[in-house]
């Protein structure tokens, strides 16, 4: 038998929970209101972002102060307006449903939380009230299911600028782009099908937009404009085998500045498909977990102007997974396979 006496926790000695795992999700950010000061600060924050705009501040800094906040957020203000819902952002809202559908998923094994990289809830702010609450094993999901250093890698840095600040840090996973994960490509193509079977017509294209990037990016190395195409691919295959006459396109949108974009431009192809004699015309969006403005506004709204205003009769913007059943089995899927070893 042993004689050793277990001690006790020193009264010096402060509780501290451990033990426990967590999964954050995150995106992109959003402003606070669909109002020019809170879009202004939005955009201050995200356009100052060197992943972002890749130009020297010395350069940019005059002219997204002297400029851009000058002119832009009015504009993108009232765009906001055009989709904002009573839960206020949509992407903000379908986020946290995301979160809740998830949690009830997965149980009370782990907590489930979701932050924004641009605008609140702040990843810094989440990651600490997750690690004083004992969560010290946390899976940071940035939900861009294509790599590109302005989504990704922005995302990462600022959670490694979080950690930097931290004495006790939490060991931390990262999820994976799945651009080409068999349950994504699967997910979009159930939830696609579905959409268009909904319709009550059938589209003679399938246009796939994805947000844009400059081209010089792609030259500089990032993968994003691959992945894109990647994706693409995989889905025209899947849907080919159950709607072989539909046709699938790709296309570029959100195009901004001077600079030489990723091409073909959304809207620039919608007209000249309408013009070519395209009548009826789908667009999706794989690109994007959750519909947002670039999304509701952008393609929902100016994307149908811009179509049936070169001919075209009958358009549709579908909705990306969101908290969806297809989506949130994917989701659930590429978080359990993340998590195994800590759960």
């Amino acid at each position: 038998m042993s004689n050793l006496t277990p001690l006790s926790r020193p009264a010096d000695h402060p509780a501290a929970p451990v033990g426990r795992v967590a999964v954050l999700l995150v995106n992109l950010g959003t402003p606070d209101a669909a109002e020019k000061g809170a879009v202004k600060r939005y955009l201050a924050e995200f356009l100052s972002d060197r992943r972002v705009v890749e130009i020297p501040p010395i350069a940019w800094q005059p002219i997204l102060r002297g400029i851009i906040l000058n002119t832009r957020p009015a504009k993108s203000a009232h765009a906001y307006r055009q989709v904002w819902t009573d839960d206020g952002s949509p992407l903000a809202a379908i986020t946290r449903r995301q979160a809740e559908a998830l949690q009830q998923r997965m149980g009370d094994a782990i907590r489930i939380d979701w932050a924004m990289r641009y605008g609140k809830p702040a990843i810094a702010d989440k990651v600490q009230a997750l690690k004083d609450a004992g969560f010290d094993r946390i899976m940071f999901a940035p939900l861009y299911p294509q790599y590109s250093a302005a989504t990704t890698a922005t995302a990462v840095d600022h959670l490694g600028r979080a950690l930097a600040g931290m004495r006790w840090q939490p060991a931390i996973r990262t999820l994976p782009p799945y651009h080409d994960d068999p349950a994504y490509i699967a997910a979009l193509h159930a939830d696609i099908a579905r959409q268009v079977a909904a319709l009550g017509w059938m589209p003679e294209v399938l246009l796939l937009s994805y947000h844009g990037m400059p081209e010089r990016t792609l030259h500089l190395g990032d993968p994003y404009h691959c992945q894109c195409r990647k994706t693409a691919r995989l889905l025209a295959e899947a849907v080919a085998r159950t709607h072989p006459d539909l046709r699938i396109e790709v296309s570029f949108q959100s195009r901004f500045g001077r600079a030489k974009w990723l091409e073909p431009a959304t809207d620039q192809v919608l007209e000249a498909e309408a013009k070519a004699g395209t009548r009826r015309l789908a667009v999706a969006a794989p690109g994007f977990s959750a519909d947002c403005l670039e999304t509701l506004e952008e393609l929902a709204m100016q994307g149908r102007d811009q179509f049936t205003g070169a001919g075209g009769e009958q358009f549709a913007a579908l909705a990306c997974l969101n908290d969806g059943a297809a989506g949130m089995d994917m989701l659930e899927a590429l978080v359990r396979r993340e998590l195994k070893g800590w759960i």
